[in-house]
């Protein structure tokens, strides 16, 4: 039998307006322990946890969740759409370039830096992102090979 997530989980959901199913809150879990994890590696994890669940439904949850403000989505480029449960301060990513790791880095001031248009051309501005994009130690230590992006 599953373990049971933490009674924490349901009161969170429901705090949020979301109903607190066994599907919501394994994937809540999932995301929590989890850094920066893919949807399949959300289903993975949730698969293992109460047994069957179709990628659809992860997305659906991930998407609830984003939504609630619960979940962090972070789409680096030429990779699948990331998650994390981080979502209660200003901080931004370090991106491998080699094998695709991403840490989390906090604001180095405290503030949002650079995060303001100066002309939004008309456009209603909900979200802005900072990325950092190098090689990581493991990589820039490593003989000279090439990894695809998501490699560990």
């Amino acid at each position: 039998m599953p373990a049971q997530p933490p009674v924490a989980s349901a009161d969170l959901l429901r705090q949020h307006g979301l109903k607190a199913t066994a599907q919501r809150m394994a994937v809540l879990q999932a995301v929590s322990g989890l850094a920066h994890s893919t949807a399949e590696d959300v289903a993975t994890s949730v698969r293992a946890e109460i047994g069957t669940i179709s990628r659809q439904a992860v997305y659906d949850v991930l998407g609830a969740l984003v939504e609630a403000g619960l979940v962090r989505r972070i789409q680096p480029s030429r990779s699948p759409a990331r998650y994390e449960a981080r979502v209660d301060d200003n901080h931004h990513h370090l991106i491998c370039r080699d094998c695709g790791r991403i840490v989390d880095v906090d604001c180095a001031v405290g503030e949002t830096p650079c995060l303001h248009a100066t002309d939004d051309h008309g456009y209603e501005i909900d979200e802005a992102e900072v990325v950092y994009w190098g090689r990581c130690p493991d990589c820039r230590t490593a003989p000279a090979a090439h990894h695809q992006p998501g490699e560990r």
